[in-house]
């Protein structure tokens, strides 16, 4: 006599509960649909148009219009002031760079532990985050003159002015950008510090480890993420660097401080209106940025492996 198991009847799934894939699917479009309007409207659509602008004659107000490729990229690099303002933005990025990093590092590390004294420290460093580049310009613009400028006893009696000279332009701009960004790269480098295990740096102590030991061997090794993600930034800020000179220097003096944004805006609305030159100048420059930080990224994964 054979016994057979019974069989458990088919379980059917709970009504309301289950849901056909297309309708995720759908779902999920319907929710990425605002973003991804908002990339092509944005993005997408004004990079096909100054790519189409780099490869055809376009006036900024009346003229014929046909393609002409390569003649805007030949007339852009051999514009008069493109090697200087190229030569001059590499300069102003690398100061800009060191100096913030430097110091939004040496901040993050000085505020890094939590008491009331560092909380009002970093209130007092990111501050000047909260004003816009534009009106910081504005307000150095005045701080640096030599007619309003609270240190016009000082500049006067020196015979020294702020913007008179190249390298006097060039640092007094950078010195505006550091006291403008190095609460915002201090508070990248903190969330970074605060991202490490307090279990490493008590192993490291009982090793016998000293300050300079632990901070080289152990928290610029496990930082770099944060340096990384952050050298990015600087670069790329730097690298498009056009409000803090055009407010404060205009260029000047002598044509010494202009940067490749402003020979973008200069070539296209003032002087020669060719905005087909201009957007020949802003293809240089993105594929440009694309290549160094696509080195600064391969850099910094080499490093770390």
């Amino acid at each position: 006599m054979s016994v057979t198991a019974p069989t458990r009847p088919p379980q059917t799934p709970p009504r309301g509960r289950a849901r056909p894939r297309g309708r995720h699917g759908l779902l999920g479009w319907l929710y990425a649909t605002p973003t991804a309007v908002f990339v092509v409207a944005l993005f997408v659509v004004p990079l096909g148009l100054v790519v189409k602008m780099s490869v055809s004659r376009w006036p900024l107000l009346t003229g014929d219009q046909g393609f002409n490729a390569p003649d805007n990229f030949d007339k852009a690099v051999n514009h008069r002031f493109f090697t200087d303002s190229v030569v001059f933005t590499v300069k102003y990025t690398v100061l800009a760079t060191v100096l913030l990093l430097v110091l939004g590092l040496g901040l993050a590390l000085l505020v890094q532990e939590s008491s009331r004294w560092n909380n009002l420290l970093r209130a007092s460093f990111l501050i000047p985050s909260a004003l816009g580049l534009a009106s910081a310009s504005l307000l150095f613009y005045v701080f640096y003159s030599p007619f309003a400028s609270p240190l016009k006893p000082l500049m006067d009696s020196w015979g020294f002015t702020f913007l008179g000279s190249p390298t006097a332009a060039l640092l007094s701009t950078t010195f505006l950008i550091v006291w403008r960004y190095a609460g915002f790269y201090m508070v990248l480098m903190l969330v970074g510090l605060q991202g490490i295990p307090a279990d490493v740096f008590e192993a490291a102590r009982s090793d016998g480890a000293t300050r300079w030991q632990t901070f080289w061997r152990v928290t610029l090794p496990l930082l770099r993420p944060t340096l990384a993600l952050t050298t990015v930034l600087c670069v790329t800020g730097s690298l498009l660097a056009f409000e803090q000179f055009y407010i404060l220097t205009k260029g000047g003096p002598d044509n010494s401080t202009i940067t490749v944004v402003q020979l973008i805006y200069s070539v296209a609305f003032q002087g020669q209106n060719d905005l087909g030159v201009a957007a020949a100048i802003s293809v240089i420059v993105l594929l440009a940025l694309i290549l160094i930080n696509a080195l600064q990224l391969r850099a910094f994964r080499s490093e770390e492996s």
